[in-house]
C-alpha cells in the first residue's frame, strides 16, 4: 500500500468512528437538569445540615456575614475531616494547687493582700564597645 492510500483509509475509519459516536450520543436519553435539582434538593430534606448549606449557597455573599452559616460550614468541615463531635457542655475542672498540703494562707494566689516590694528584675548594662579607628571605619 501506498503511504497516501494509507492515510485516506484511515480518514475514512475516522470519520465513520466520528459518525457512530454522534448517532449513539443523539439515541441516548436526556436527563433534564430540573430532574437533577429536584433529585438534590430531596437530599437535602433529610439531612439538616444539607439543606442550611444549600441555604447558604442560595443567599450568596449574605452567607459569610450569616451565624446560621458560619456554624453550618464549621461543621461541615468537622464532618469532613472525620473529626469527632465537640462535647455539647465541657464541664467545669476545679482550680487545683501546687501544694495541696500547705496551708491555704501560704499560697500566693490567693492571698488577699497585694505582694510586697516587688521589683522589675536587674538588667545586665551592655559591655563597652572598643573605639573604632580611622582605617577601619575607611574598609
Amino acid at each position: 500500500m501506498d503511504g497516501g492510500t494509507l492515510a485516506r483509509v484511515g480518514a475514512i475509519v475516522f470519520v465513520a468512528v466520528a459518525i457512530t459516536a454522534t448517532a449513539i450520543e443523539m439515541n441516548r436519553k436526556d436527563v433534564t437538569p430540573n430532574a437533577l435539582a429536584t433529585q438534590g434538593r430531596s437530599g437535602a430534606a433529610q439531612d439538616p445540615l444539607a439543606a442550611e448549606l444549600l441555604r447558604c449557597s442560595e443567599i450568596g455573599e449574605a452567607g459569610t456575614r450569616d451565624p446560621g452559616c458560619l456554624k453550618a460550614w464549621a461543621e461541615n468541615r468537622r464532618r469532613f475531616l472525620g473529626q469527632p463531635a465537640p462535647t455539647s457542655s465541657p464541664t467545669p475542672v476545679a482550680p487545683t494547687t501546687l501544694f495541696p498540703s500547705a496551708p491555704a494562707s501560704a499560697d500566693p494566689i490567693r492571698k488577699d493582700s497585694a505582694p510586697t516590694n516587688v521589683t522589675a528584675p536587674a538588667t545586665q548594662a551592655e559591655p563597652a564597645r572598643p573605639p573604632i579607628s580611622a582605617t577601619e571605619g575607611a574598609r
